[in-house]
């Protein structure tokens, strides 16, 4: 991706102006997804804009603490908007339903993210591929504009950074990190309550599943994967696979691995593909030649196929990744 400028300037001109603004976040949310939504969204509300945030299907059950996640929009049917802010979304598809009913009745697109593979979207771009989370960019944002950073802005933009360096442990953490992270404490967030929520809970279903996974674990030549089948989903009467199920974070701290990988079948001709992997390689160079996208640590894709072709077309590009060294 050729870089973007950053235009703080105009986006904050942008959102000064605009008497209706519309916040949209990508599908399937993450802690920084929704940490960045409501972050922006609560500095709006206390300003008295009038705003609408919005993520289809709804704010996570475990990011419900977030303030604001009661009046997160789970669909969008009606309104029209001056600004519509995507929030960390690397393409307009990843922002779901949503972000076509936004688009299509919004003047103009601000495109916030910090993904290396964002396609350039939009009308003004505040897209910084050096911040370890889409709250990062926020908090800059919201630096820029003068807003002031009280608790119900805090707590969501700590969520985003604690939960995309999955606790401060990723490469792309720097002094810059902590330093905002800190700020954020100060403002009233708890570090300990949001690790809590986000990194060490988890619902017993989610063990059942990995009852049924863990047979399918295999190490092979570096990269360690496992398979989450449709017949799983069927044993526990699911429908679809829950959006983190956690296991791949799990399997890349064996020592024997490089990468991570894990398979879930969506139908019978389409898998989401989660990866994983230590400093030295880089799974979203894997990703982004799939479709999908991510971070160097942290990536995912969905890719056509059986379960069967999908996991022979991925395993020889991870296992090269792994055998070249990283990238």
């Amino acid at each position: 991706m050729t870089a973007l400028p950053l235009q703080w300037t105009e986006a904050a001109q942008a959102i000064e102006r605009a008497d209706r603004i519309l916040l949209v976040t990508h599908f399937h949310p993450d802690g920084d997804a929704i940490g960045s939504l409501l972050g922006l969204a609560n500095a709006l509300w206390a300003r008295g804009k009038q705003v609408d945030a919005a993520v289809d299907g709804g704010v996570p059950d475990f990011l419900e603490y977030v303030p604001g996640a009661d009046r997160v929009l789970p669909n969008l049917t009606e309104g029209s908007w001056d600004v519509m802010v995507s929030l960390d979304s690397s393409d307009e598809e990843r922002t779901g339903e949503c972000g076509v009913y936004g688009r299509a009745h919004s003047t103009m697109v601000i495109n916030l993210d910090h993904h290396r593979t964002n396609t350039g979207f939009g009308s003004l771009y505040l897209v910084n591929v050096n911040a370890v989370s889409a709250t990062e960019v926020v908090y800059d944002w919201l630096m820029h504009m003068g807003d002031p950073i009280t608790t119900d802005v805090a707590i969501p933009l700590l969520t985003g950074l604690v939960t995309d360096t999955i606790g401060f442990r990723v490469s792309s953490v720097t002094a810059e990190t902590l330093r905002i992270a800190q700020k954020l404490i100060e403002a009233g967030a708890q570090l300990n309550l949001i690790m809590a929520r986000t990194l060490n809970s988890q619902k017993y279903a989610i063990v059942e599943l990995w009852k049924r996974v863990l047979p399918t674990v295999q190490l092979e030549q570096g990269v360690i994967s496992a398979e989450l089948r449709l017949e799983h989903l069927a044993d526990m009467g699911l429908t679809e696979p829950p959006s983190d199920l956690g296991l791949v974070s799990w399997l890349v701290s064996v020592d024997e691995a490089g990468v991570s990988v894990v398979f879930k079948e969506m139908t019978e001709n389409r898998v989401e593909i989660s990866l994983r992997s230590k400093v030295a390689y880089d799974v979203a160079s894997v990703a982004f030649q799939l479709g999908g996208g991510g971070h160097r640590q942290a990536s995912g894709a969905t890719v056509q196929g059986t379960l069967a072709e999908v996991r022979a077309r991925v395993m020889p590009m991870l296992i090269a990744l792994v055998n070249g060294g990283g990238a």
